[in-house]
């Protein structure tokens, strides 16, 4: 395809492709397959040489930088040909090694061209700018071209995955990986774009509601209202998901779009009351606090200063690549297209300003004594507002919680420290149920109930975490990460070269050395990390310390994926490493049991549940804790069993990642992302 064919890609074009000029240049210039190559660079890892002379198993070349080395002729990596010079997909190489392909990124990448195959992948490098390559006409020229009648890019993936569909009779899913900050979310949006665009059913606006927009107005403005409450700036990145999401979009026998839904994976919920210095919390409250509404800082009694907030505070407060203004727009506009009611908005924007001013509240020791009461209760007062309780009713819950001691309710006193445990772990309680609650909603307007055949589902994950800083949510999530990898890697290179034997193919077995199964099983098998972590959770006496101690007992020495963190003066504590396939990390394993066993204040809930705030009672209507009162309750219709749904946060994303392992997929479409 040649500069004049490449015409229909308008702007894109020279984003998308090489030149006839370009390629011309490279087939007539010089080279010498004898001597052109790579050598090692202790600054670079590799760069171009030129090989002087040979002697012996030591070759002497003159990199480009005008450098003379010598080393070992293993270390010694042939180029390819000038044809081959940005080549579009790296498995048609003559030589494919590291260099080779770290080398052809980086000079697409200077070229601005993002998008590189390498077999079955699609290679994406972020490019942390806009470019034009994902306007309409773009979507245009892609439809319904074979892989290899147009340049690289999601949306051929896309396209591909959409005609595999309709010709196989099978749905398919898209794996989109990469580290924190890659870039995975915006490919996810414009994978969703596009099949928004190809297959809109052409159907008219919901008549019940002027605001509600077309199914893929609905689809795509999906993401704005989720990222608002799931996305939030980390070190990596500014516009960081933290949770995960299964988007399957739903097709009729014909092709047309008939509906879809979103599965999500445990929300990063210790963001909302703590945050690291260089980050910030949530995107939702820098937006409302943006002014751009005034009517909502007088609903939910705030000023615009993020500083007047305990919670949301503490790292930044504000991201140059991000206008939280616009974006609250973009936020609101979004709940319309999905045709969420007025009330149900007022809802979730009570419950969010609930939660700043829950941050506020102040207690200390009644005098000689170790029983917390209020200081003040302003704060109180305004959250009990937002949330339609009773303000002395939620103090008095927090203070003197009522607990089941065998068959008896007794009234507990707290201290100080255990009110404001509480106090956090409920307002991360109701932002995550606020936040499923949206998927649900969300998954209701999406529901079309039009006749449904087959979909394609892309999946969008939190990306591996290696900080200065790693605790339970980094292990959590490093832990799905190497376990898609696994199931992508025995994809790629096992059931990949069974294939060739059973066609015949005189094939012999090679071990890409990529078995993670060993770190698999340090995270999850009996006696492993999160094992561990249950059984403590178990015992009343059980600490950080003794956690620790019996990690070291049963792994440090026993598994070489368990080792002693490295010292380094400047960095956080750590308290154990673990060699994951992206790297070692160290982990802080503070608070670990608390943060497993996620205990809430019952007291507390039960108010929650006969709240005049109607969102509020829905999020806790089925809550059943480790000793709520109703947990008990026998009688006709078999009331819950005690504990029926009190789950550890470790069990519960297990669960949740073993889900989404299952799906059924289909990898003609991968996406790495860089």
């Amino acid at each position: 395809m040649g500069d004049a064919a490449m015409k229909e890609f308008g702007a894109a074009a020279p984003y998308l492709r090489k030149s006839d000029r370009e390629r011309l240049e490279a087939q007539t210039r010089p080279f010498d397959m004898k001597k052109e190559c790579f050598v090692p660079d202790p600054d670079e890892e590799y760069v171009k040489a030129s090989i002087v002379s040979r002697e012996g198993d030591k070759v002497t070349a003159q990199t480009e930088k005008g450098k003379t080395v010598t080393v070992k002729e293993c270390d010694i990596h042939p180029q390819n040909p000038p044809k081959f010079d940005k080549i579009e997909d790296m498995a048609m190489f003559t030589f494919l090694h590291e260099p080779a392909v770290l080398f052809n990124l980086k000079e697409r990448y200077a070229a601005w061209m993002i998008y590189t195959y390498s077999g079955l992948f699609c290679v994406t490098v972020n490019p942390y700018k806009w470019l034009p390559v994902y306007n309409q006409e773009v979507v245009v020229a892609y439809r319904g071209k074979k892989r290899s009648e147009a340049p690289p890019h999601i949306f051929s993936i896309s396209d591909n995955a959409y005609q595999y569909m309709l010709t196989d009779r099978e749905n398919q899913s898209i794996l989109i990986t990469g580290e924190s900050g890659a870039g995975k979310t915006v490919n996810t949006k414009r994978v969703i774009q596009y099949f928004a665009s190809i297959a809109a059913g052409g159907g008219k606006k919901d008549t019940g509601s002027e605001k509600k927009g077309t199914l893929e107005d609905q689809i795509i403005q999906c993401n704005p209202a989720l990222e608002a409450f799931g996305n939030a700036k980390t070190i990596r990145n500014d516009n960081s998901s933290r949770f995960g999401k299964f988007i399957r979009i739903h097709f009729a026998a014909s092709g047309k779009l008939a509906s879809a839904d979103i599965e999500t994976y445990l929300l990063e919920k210790s963001r909302v009351t703590f945050q690291l210095k260089a980050e910030r919390d949530y995107h939702i409250f820098y937006q409302i606090l943006s002014q751009k509404k005034p009517e909502l800082l007088e609903m939910l009694l705030i000023t615009n200063n993020p500083y007047d907030y305990a919670f949301i505070s503490q790292g930044e407060t504000t991201v140059a690549s991000i206008n939280d203004a616009e974006e609250l727009l973009a936020t609101d506009e979004a709940f319309d297209v999905l045709g969420f009611t007025q009330e149900e908005k007022n809802g979730i924007y009570k419950l969010t300003g609930a939660i700043m001013h829950f941050g506020n509240m102040k207690f200390k020791n009644k005098q000689r004594e170790e029983q917390a009461e209020a200081d003040g209760t302003e704060d109180a007062d305004k959250s009990a507002y937002l949330m339609g309780l009773n303000s002395a009713d939620l103090i008095k819950g927090l203070c003197h919680p009522r607990v089941k001691v065998g068959n008896e309710w007794v009234t507990k006193g707290q201290n100080v420290q255990q009110v404001y445990y509480a106090v956090g772990a409920l307002a991360k309680a109701v932002y995550e149920k606020m936040f499923l609650w949206m998927v649900v909603r969300i998954n209701h307007s999406l529901d079309t109930r039009q006749p449904r055949q087959y979909f394609i589902g892309v999946l969008d994950i939190a990306g591996f975490e290696i900080f200065d800083f790693n605790t339970f949510e980094q292990l959590c999530i490093n832990f799905t990460n190497e376990k898609l990898q696994q199931f992508f890697n025995h994809h790629m290179f096992v059931l990949e070269q069974e294939e060739y034997k059973k066609e015949g193919i005189e094939w012999t077995f090679i071990d890409f050395g990529m078995d993670l199964q060993a770190c698999i099983d340090l995270i999850e098998k009996p006696m492993g990390i999160m094992s561990i972590l249950e059984e403590e959770c178990m015992f009343p006496k059980a600490s950080d310390a003794t956690f620790k101690a019996k990690l070291y007992d049963n792994h440090l020495g026993k598994s070489s994926n368990f080792q002693k963190p490295r010292i380094v003066k400047g960095k956080p504590e750590a308290h154990f490493a673990l060699v994951h396939y992206a790297g070692t990390v160290d982990y802080n394993i503070n608070n670990w049991l608390v943060k497993n066993k996620d205990p809430l204040n019952e007291t507390v809930v039960g108010l929650y549940q006969k709240s005049t705030l109607k969102l509020l009672g829905t999020l806790f209507a089925n809550y059943a804790g480790a000793d709520s009162a109703e947990s008990g309750k026998g009688g006709k219709g078999g009331g819950k069993k005690k504990g029926s749904s009190f789950q550890t946060v470790s069990a519960l994303h297990r669960v949740s990642k073993v889900k989404y392992l299952r799906v059924k997929t289909d990898f003609h479409s991968v996406i790495q992302i860089f």
